[in-house]
């Protein structure tokens, strides 16, 4: 049964999703006239404004840095360390080219899916709630494809995602401060339940506190690094450039890796990193209080330029730079080293204080995660339950369940149900997002019709016809 899922997970990830999501964020940054390019470091401008001035908003509703701050508490996780020393490992420094490529299209995706889950938001018991499944019933007209959707988020986020992220925590902590595994979990249990049952202000307020302080120690830290071993800062681009298109290249050769393998690794772990495409941040783009639906999908294209530009490229730079990366050992041989590289990196930086850093930075990484995860599944559960509230509640304690569960098995057969129920959600979502496309492009048109009247309105169907 396990061979029968890993093919067609590796499938699913190595072929469909690959050319499916790299397709929609070409197709969209096209149809867009590339907002990625345009919008972007306008609304990094505007979101500080933002924060400066505190612009209050009721309950049931976040921020815009909030709902930009719990979207990337869920993108910025393991996969962003490990992950992509993992990709560098296996498909050599070219592999960072693609990621970046992946991300920078991934922002006209992420865009479209933000401002279609506030457009299609609902309002219930004084709550915001949205995300893809409320487009797709209510944009597509579809409430089957919806309710499938719904079904694999939960599975993939609520369920296992929870479990993947836990035993993540576990693992490193044990592992590099001698922990008791049990006692690990009893902590971790009880202060998710103590987030979770704060319902979403009491998320939001941790995301908004921690992500920021979370992200910028890991790219300090990185920095650092970078700066400790300046000299190899140019080797190690021309790397990326030359490992992108010639591979064999590097190393005299001796790295066996292909240009198809690089693009396929790169591209495959910069969409994972930063989830555009996958359906799972628009959860927290779509309850923002926001004046108009593009002005959340401006913050969206934060979140990837954050999570894949800064964080991943910093994992990049610290293994090239430091030399945990070795160009002279072939790719089946350095891949087999992947989870320790970065790892390396840090030790090699600061001695075993670094290896300590990069343990506590995993460990909140994973922890962001599962809070951001936990938010976006429990959307789903709001949609299917209807007014049966019981559910949320019977929801949230399976869920803490799940994150023990997850702590007690093997790593690698949890990880591989991950990558398998996240691709299985993002194919309904792809779809709505082509076929919602010209929703997407109006809805910006709008906004640019509205600036330029110096009047800002939330549109109707009327504006959209």
């Amino acid at each position: 049964m396990m061979g029968v899922l890993t093919t067609i997970k590796d499938y699913l990830w190595d072929y469909v999703l690959l050319f499916a999501l790299i397709g929609i964020g070409i197709y969209m940054s096209i149809r867009l006239r590339f907002p990625q390019v345009t919008r972007l470091f306008p609304s990094i401008g505007k979101l500080f404004r933002d924060i400066k001035n505190k612009v209050p908003v009721q309950e049931g509703r976040m921020t815009p840095f909030q709902s930009l701050a719990t979207a990337i508490a869920a993108q910025v996780g393991t996969g962003n360390i490990v992950g992509v020393a993992t990709a560098i490992a296996s498909g050599g420094p070219g592999a960072a080219f693609w990621m970046m490529l992946s991300a920078f299209f991934g922002m006209s995706t992420i865009f479209s899916e933000a401002v279609l889950a506030q457009y299609y938001r609902e309002e219930k018991d004084g709550h915001l709630v949205g995300g893809p499944a409320y487009y797709i019933r209510k944009g597509m007209k579809s409430k089957w494809l919806s309710i499938v959707f719904a079904i694999f988020t939960i599975i993939a986020l609520g369920i296992v995602g929870l479990m993947v992220q836990s035993n993540a925590i576990v693992t490193s902590l044990s592992e590099s401060f001698k922990l008791s595994g049990t006692w690990i979990t009893i902590g971790l249990a009880a202060i998710v339940g103590v987030i979770l049952t704060g319902g979403m202000q009491r998320i939001a307020g941790f995301s908004e506190k921690v992500v920021p302080l979370m992200a910028f120690a890991y790219i300090l830290g990185s920095v650092i690094i970078i700066f400790m071993n300046i000299g190899m800062f140019l080797p190690a681009l021309k790397m990326i450039i030359v490992g992108a298109f010639t591979p064999q290249a590097i190393g005299g050769g001796v790295l066996g890796i292909t240009i198809q393998k690089a693009v396929q690794l790169g591209l495959a772990r910069g969409l994972f990193s930063n989830e555009a495409g996958m359906g799972s941040t628009p959860h927290s783009h779509a309850v923002a209080s926001t004046d108009h639906p593009a002005e959340q999908g401006f913050i969206a294209m934060i979140g990837v330029f954050v999570s894949t530009f800064m964080i991943c490229l910093a994992t990049v730079m610290v293994n090239l730079t430091s030399g945990s990366y070795d160009p002279s050992i072939p790719a089946t041989e350095m891949a087999k080293e992947a989870t320790l590289m970065t790892q390396k990196g840090f030790t090699i930086g600061f001695g075993t204080f670094g290896g300590a850093f990069l343990s506590i930075s995993l460990a909140s990484f994973a922890l962001t995660t599962i809070i951001g995860w936990y938010f976006f599944a429990e959307s789903n559960v709001i949609m299917l339950a209807g007014d049966k509230k019981s559910i949320v509640g019977m929801f949230r304690i399976i869920a803490i369940g799940f994150l023990v569960v997850g702590t007690l098995l093997d790593g690698e057969i949890i990880w591989m149900l991950a990558d398998l129920f996240t691709g299985l959600m993002a194919l309904p979502n792809i779809v709505a997002l082509l076929v919602l496309s010209g929703t997407a492009k109006k809805l910006l048109a709008h906004y640019d019709k509205c600036k330029k009247e110096k009047q800002l309105k939330w549109p109707t169907e009327e504006d959209l016809k």
